[in-house]
């Protein structure tokens, strides 16, 4: 298959051909993507993909409740685990982004639906050829940022929001010759 290029890896792959690009409206799944993103702040992706299932564990499941809800024994518990980036500041993040999440849902009736309306509610469909031509950023994850950081989020600069617009599908980032992007064109 003539992916993407950035695919290069077993677990690239699997990432890539699964779940990249394709349109999330599971509310664990957006909060676990927005707290991963955030958590690769100043990392690879990869990095992140090896942990991931570290963090499902250390993060319950990526249940934002749960997740509102942790003390300072639950901070101790995280900074001790190996399987995750120990950076206190992104771990506060994460439990700030939780509560700030829960007054979206309340707010808006979901994340699903608040975070969904920047894009009419229908995926952006980009033709790029190059991977040089997709931004670290657009107008639209500068706005993203911008109401989401006046809710309360942290860690949620434009870069780290549109990735989280192409790991969620909100926009289609596959280049035009994968087969990717036709699948998710439809």
């Amino acid at each position: 298959m003539p992916r993407c290029p950035w695919a290069k890896t077993d677990i690239y792959e699997t990432y890539h051909d699964t779940e990249w690009g394709v349109p999330v409206h599971d509310e664990r799944l957006l909060f676990e993507f927005l707290i991963l993103e955030g958590a690769q702040a100043g990392l690879s992706w990869l990095t992140i993909l090896r942990k991931r299932d570290a963090y499902r564990k250390a993060f319950h499941l990526f249940d934002p409740a749960k997740v509102a809800r942790y003390t300072p024994n639950d901070i101790a518990r995280l900074l001790a685990n190996e399987g995750i980036v120990r950076n206190k500041l992104k771990i506060a993040s994460a439990i700030q982004n939780a509560k700030a999440f829960l007054k979206v849902q309340n707010d808006f009736g979901s994340f699903d639906a608040y975070i969904w309306r920047f894009v009419d509610n229908t995926p952006i469909q980009n033709h790029w050829q190059s991977l040089k031509q997709i931004p670290p950023r657009t107008p639209l994850s500068d706005t993203i940022s911008k109401d989401l950081r006046q809710r309360g989020f942290n860690f949620v600069g434009s870069t780290i929001c549109y990735a989280h617009m192409q790991a969620t599908g909100m926009v289609n980032d596959h280049l035009t010759t994968c087969p990717r992007h036709a699948e998710l064109s439809k």
